[in-house]
């Protein structure tokens, strides 16, 4: 066993990990924190972003110990204390851009460092950008919609047929 030991949503956290231990293990089985889900083990998915030292990262496939000292932020840091959403959050559920919500978390940890980086990106830089994260249920128009609308952009009002 290997103590690891990193900052997870602003809170000094620790604690005694295998070293094939994944943070993705570590974040939901020892932290407790399931936003942070679990899809294909692969890295295909996308479900398990999370944002270490400033940059998205795919959990599922690094280590725990990996993170050592880290700056870790996970969905559930997103929100405020009291629970109010951010904007990216908001604008998912104001743009209904999830369906299942088994994506949500890495769709809107994706979204967050693409706005950071860029801040107002075109649909054609978010679905580049999104080429990492996969949605079943969706068909990604809201989630676009939803991006966009995070970032202070306009937004058509949805087509029905």
């Amino acid at each position: 066993m290997n103590k690891v030991e990193m900052t997870v949503n602003g809170k000094p956290v620790s604690g005694e990990v295998e070293g094939r231990q994944l943070l993705v293990e570590f974040l939901r089985e020892d932290l407790g924190l399931t936003g942070t889900h679990v899809g294909c083990d692969t890295s295909q998915c996308g479900a398990c972003v999370v944002h270490m030292d400033g940059k998205a990262v795919k959990s599922c496939t690094m280590f725990a110990l990996e993170a050592m000292n880290a700056d870790v932020i996970t969905i559930e840091g997103q929100a405020a204390e009291d629970g109010t959403l951010n904007t990216i959050q908001q604008a998912f559920q104001d743009h209904h851009g999830l369906q299942c919500g088994y994506c949500t978390p890495g769709m809107v940890m994706s979204a967050a460092a693409l706005l950071r980086d860029n801040p107002k990106p075109s649909e054609a830089e978010i679905r580049q950008y999104l080429e990492g994260n996969l949605c079943r249920c969706t068909g990604y128009h809201n989630i676009i919609r939803a991006i966009l609308a995070a970032s202070g952009q306009e937004v058509a009002p949805m087509e029905v047929e």
